[in-house]
C-alpha cells in the first residue's frame, strides 16, 4: 500500500476523490434547483418558502466549495463544468417548479438521493481511515435528515 502525503493509502483516496466528485455534481444540481424554486415560487406560501429556499441554497452552495476543497485536499481536480455536473449527476433537475408542495417535494427526493451517496462515502471513508472526508459526510448527513423531517412535517407526512 502507498501512502499519500496525508498519510491515507492513495488508491483508496483517489476512490474517495472520484465519489466526492459525484457528491459535487449532485449539489451543483441541488443548488441549481434551490436558486430555481426560490426565483419561481408562487402562492399563499411565497414569503415564507421565498426565505426558506434561500436559506437552504446557500448553505448547498457552502457546501459545494467544502466539497471542491475536499477533492483538492485529496490530491485530485474537482469537477467544474455544466457538463461535468450533468454528466454525473443522479438529483433530478427541477425545471419552472412553482407550485409550493412539488418545491418542497423536489428538495426531499434530492436530499434523500444526496444522502445515499453521502452514506457510501462515509462507509468508504471509514475503510480508508480518511476522517476528514468521514467528519464532512457525518455533518452533512445530521443536517439533511433533520431537513428532510422538517420539509416531510411541512408537506403533512412523516419520515418513515
Amino acid at each position: 500500500m502507498t501512502l499519500n502525503i496525508l498519510g491515507l493509502d492513495a488508491k483508496k483516496t483517489k476512490d474517495l476523490a472520484t465519489d466526492l466528485n459525484s457528491l459535487l455534481a449532485n449539489f451543483q444540481t441541488y443548488y441549481q434547483n434551490l436558486r430555481g424554486i426560490h426565483w419561481n415560487i408562487k402562492g399563499k406560501q411565497f414569503f415564507e418558502l421565498h426565505v426558506k429556499f434561500e436559506e437552504l441554497y446557500t448553505d448547498a452552495n457552502v457546501k459545494v466549495d467544502e466539497i471542491a476543497e475536499r477533492v483538492l485536499t485529496l490530491g485530485e481536480t474537482p469537477l467544474h463544468t455544466f457538463s461535468d455536473y450533468t454528466d454525473h449527476a443522479k438529483v433530478p433537475v427541477g425545471k419552472n417548479v412553482s407550485d409550493d408542495e412539488k418545491a418542497v417535494a423536489l428538495i426531499v427526493e434530492s436530499l434523500s438521493i444526496l444522502l445515499k451517496i453521502e452514506r457510501d462515502i462515509l462507509d468508504k471513508s471509514g475503510d480508508a481511515g480518511d476522517e476528514g472526508t468521514n467528519s464532512m459526510m457525518s455533518d452533512f448527513i445530521t443536517e439533511q435528515e433533520k431537513t428532510i423531517w422538517m420539509m416531510k412535517a411541512w408537506l403533512g407526512e412523516t419520515t418513515v
